[in-house]
């Protein structure tokens, strides 16, 4: 598995606040306390936040105040995604989201890019346009990361709603109900979230596995990484 690292001084623009990551997450540190919205681990965090950074740069992103996070290192039946706004370093959403069904059972553990694979795919992606399809009110996403999620658009890899997404579903079942390869959320969010992300933000959705973090054009960029 690889450990990623990025300190104060090896990121690039270190000098600007706004633009480093190490200060945004200490400034998100400083408003959130443990106990309310919680946060990404510090270590995922640091990784979203440097990998936005350069999708920011590269101009990839067109919505930069907000970043969605989603961790698949933890299990079905725990809230694993955040909507943080990066300009007033708050968690706007935290809550459940559903993995493939083809990628496990409590956890997300097998993963593909293959169109019929009813998998997920890690890594960035940047929201795309709104529309209403069999699942209601939805949100296109564009995987860029090639070989790894960049036939997101082939696969109808969206976020949308679900009535399995539910903390009654995991009452009777121990996890969540699960996708096609979506990261569904839960109903009553669904169109909050969407709103709120959509048109060109950033989504990471994060894998731990090497298969991922060793191939992904985005986490090769980094200013430092090594194996662990």
């Amino acid at each position: 598995m690889l450990v990623l690292v990025s300190s104060v001084n090896e990121w690039s623009g270190a000098s600007n606040r706004a633009d480093n990551p190490t200060l945004l997450i200490e400034k998100f540190e400083r408003t959130i306390t443990e106990n309310a919205s919680g946060l990404p681990s510090t270590d995922l965090l640091q990784t979203a936040l440097s990998g936005y950074e350069i999708l920011k740069k590269e101009q990839t992103i067109t919505r930069p105040e907000v970043i969605t996070i989603i961790d698949f290192s933890l299990p079905s039946n725990q809230e694993r995604l955040w909507v943080l706004d990066l300009a007033e370093a708050k968690v706007l959403y935290h809550c459940l989201v559903s993995h493939g069904r083809n990628s496990g059972d409590v956890m997300a553990e097998n993963f593909s890019n293959k169109p019929g694979s009813y998998a997920s795919s890690p890594g960035f992606y940047t929201t795309g346009e709104t529309y209403f399809g069999k699942h209601g009110f939805s949100l296109r996403l564009n995987g860029i990361e090639h070989g790894i999620n960049d036939k997101a658009r082939e696969r109808a890899i969206v976020i949308h709603g679900a009535d399995y997404v539910s903390s009654e579903f995991i009452e009777k079942n121990g996890r969540l109900g699960r996708s096609l390869g979506c990261p569904a959320v839960p109903e009553e969010l669904s169109a909050e979230i969407i709103e709120t992300i959509k048109e060109g933000t950033c989504l990471f959705v994060y894998a731990p596995t090497e298969s991922y973090l060793s191939k992904s054009p985005v986490i090769r960029k980094l200013p430092s990484f090594k194996k662990g």
